[in-house]
């Protein structure tokens, strides 16, 4: 029997690939490989070209992501601006890939007519992360408007699934192991009063005078504790400008730490685990970073 040749590939691939150019923090090591795949069959077949077992990290608009200074032994897929088409196949129904900015998702539906995503013009993620964690703002959750997704595994295989497949929370999603996130289908609807692109813009309005918009952060980096605030915790505990190398806690919001002065990956996750010891040893609260750390620590 023949051998079978390998799948002619047509996305990119980087090796030892600086991760800050990924992530919104622009801090971090380099990921030992990086794909970004041409399209969803492309990908599929790169995944099937991979040892089985090979470590992936999934990144969109890096805006909850941190690699450590380390670096990262594995294979890095980059989605955004390569998965990002979408289409509404109905009046209120939006189809859109992973790789698809949430920003314009909001933006798209106001255009259409349509309510109900003016929510992610806040969340400065793309579609697979805000599915991946159930991404919110102003109120508003990802997972409140999703009725199916189409996933992939290592394999390349597609399969469609609907929101019932997963257990969804704040900021968690629980569901099949070994799967990600390639798009997903959305239920809105009608702007009856005409009046969804102006709630966008009070949102952005709001964003933009309350968070640390233009300087390099992850958005927030603490899930609010039930019942209350982690910037009320973190203010409380005199941390508001608080600096640890290159990034400090925002002065504007809290909840943000922002690279104000080449930070590096270390400087951050130590900030973070600053802010927790302090708003846990004055208040007993232990903080709960949304923003997902990996990678080895530099020797």
């Amino acid at each position: 029997m023949a051998a079978q040749s390998a799948p002619v590939l047509r996305g990119t691939l980087r090796l030892n690939e600086p991760m800050a150019a990924h992530c919104s923090w622009r801090a971090g090591g380099a990921a030992a490989r990086c794909y970004r795949p041409a399209d969803l069959d492309d990908l599929g077949a790169f995944l099937a070209s991979l040892p089985a077992g090979e470590p992936l990290l999934w990144v969109g608009l890096g805006s909850n992501l941190l690699v450590r200074d380390g670096g990262f032994a594995g294979t890095v897929v980059s989605v955004a601006g390569r998965l990002d088409a979408w289409r509404f196949t109905s009046d209120t129904t939006l189809e859109a890939q992973a790789g698809v900015a949430c920003a314009k998702l909001a933006r798209e539906a106001a255009r259409r007519g349509c309510t109900g995503a003016e929510f992610f013009a806040g969340i400065p993620g793309s579609l697979g992360g805000a599915l991946a964690m159930n991404a919110g703002a102003f109120g508003g959750e990802t997972w409140s408007i999703v009725t199916a997704v189409e996933t992939i595994d290592r394999k390349g295989r597609l399969r469609s699934r609907t929101a019932a497949d997963y257990g969804i929370g704040y900021r968690t999603v629980t569901g099949p192991q070994e799967e990600w996130f390639v798009a997903a289908t959305l239920a809105l609807g009608r702007d009856v009063d005409g009046a969804a692109a102006q709630r966008i813009r009070a949102l952005l309005a709001q964003r933009q005078a309350s968070q640390p918009i233009g300087q390099p952060s992850c958005g927030s980096v603490f899930r609010n504790p039930y019942g209350d605030y982690a910037a009320r915790l973190i203010e409380a505990c005199g941390l508001k400008g608080y600096r640890l190398g290159g990034c400090q806690v925002s002065t504007k919001h809290a909840n943000f730490i922002v690279n104000d002065g080449g930070a590096s990956a270390t400087d951050i996750e130590a900030l973070i685990n600053a802010v927790r010891e302090a708003v846990r040893s004055r208040f007993g609260v232990d903080l709960e970073p949304e923003v997902r750390i990996v990678g080895e620590r530099q020797p």
